[in-house]
C-alpha cells in the first residue's frame, strides 16, 4: 500500500493507491489449490505403480530362472486346464472394458450409469477371482502346492502377488461405490477413481503378461 500526497491551491489531497508488489493471504478454497493436489495425488500414485512394476519384475525374473526346476514333479503342461484360465482372462479383460465404460459415463456426470458399469467391473473382477481359487484350491489338493518344486514356488508367488492384488482393487472399488452413494460425485471421488483406473489396467496388462509367459508358454513347451 502506498500513499500519495499532492498540494493544490485548495490545500492537501491524499490518494491511496495499492502497491502491486504486495503479497495477499489466500481467501477460501481456490481452483489453483485444488489442481495441485490433483496433481499431487497422481504423481504419487504413478509411483507408486512404477514400483508394483519392479515387484512384478522380480517375480517374473524368478520365475524365469525357476520355471524349468520341477524336481522330478509335475511339468505346467501337466498342471494347467488352459480352457478355465481362458475364461478367467475374459473375465478380467472384460471387466477392464467395463470400467472404462464406467470412467466415459464420470466424465459426462452420469452417476447412475457410471455405477451399473462399476458394479459390473466388480461382478467380472470376482468372476476372475473365484477362477484363481478354484485352481489353487485344484493344485493344492492334488500336491502341486508351493512347496512341491521351484517351479511351483515361483509360479505361486507370481500368480498370487497378482491375485492378491485384484483383491484389494475389489474391495476400493467396494468402497469407492458407497462413498459414491453417499456423497455423490464430487472431485475427490471423481480422482479416487482415476486412480482404481489406472490400478485396475495395470493388473489387466501384468495379467496379459503372466498368461503368455507362464500359462501358454508352459503348455506349449
Amino acid at each position: 500500500m502506498s500513499v500519495t500526497v499532492t498540494e493544490p491551491e485548495g490545500g492537501f489531497n491524499f490518494y491511496v493507491t495499492e502497491d502491486p508488489h504486495a503479497v495477499h493471504p489466500a481467501v477460501g478454497h481456490s481452483e489453483t489449490d485444488d489442481h495441485h493436489h490433483e496433481t499431487g495425488t497422481m504423481l504419487g500414485f504413478w509411483i507408486y505403480l512404477m514400483s508394483d512394476c519392479l515387484i512384478f519384475g522380480i517375480l517374473f525374473a524368478v520365475y524365469a530362472v525357476l520355471g524349468q526346476n520341477f524336481a522330478a514333479g509335475p511339468a505346467p503342461s501337466d498342471l494347467f486346464e488352459i480352457e478355465k484360465i481362458l475364461l478367467a482372462t475374459a473375465f478380467l479383460l472384460i471387466s477392464s472394458i467395463t470400467y472404462g465404460f464406467a470412467v466415459i459415463n464420470m466424465q459426462q456426470k452420469n452417476q447412475s450409469m457410471m455405477m451399473v458399469w462399476l458394479i459390473a467391473t466388480g461382478v467380472f473382477g470376482l468372476g476372475f477371482l473365484t477362477m484363481s481359487v478354484l485352481e489353487f484350491h485344484h493344485l493344492w489338493h492334488i500336491g502341486a502346492g508351493p512347496g512341491a518344486s521351484a517351479f511351483l514356488s515361483s509360479f505361486w508367488f507370481l500368480v498370487g502377488t497378482h491375485g492378491l492384488h485384484v483383491t484389494a482393487g475389489a474391495i476400493w472399488l467396494v468402497v469407492l461405490l458407497v462413498q459414491v452413494q453417499t456423497k455423490g460425485l464430487t472431485p475427490e471421488n471423481e480422482r479416487r477413481i482415476l486412480c482404481l483406473s489406472l490400478f485396475w489396467h495395470f493388473l489387466d496388462l501384468i495379467w496379459i503378461g503372466v498368461f503368455s509367459f507362464v500359462y501358454l508358454v508352459g503348455v506349449l513347451l
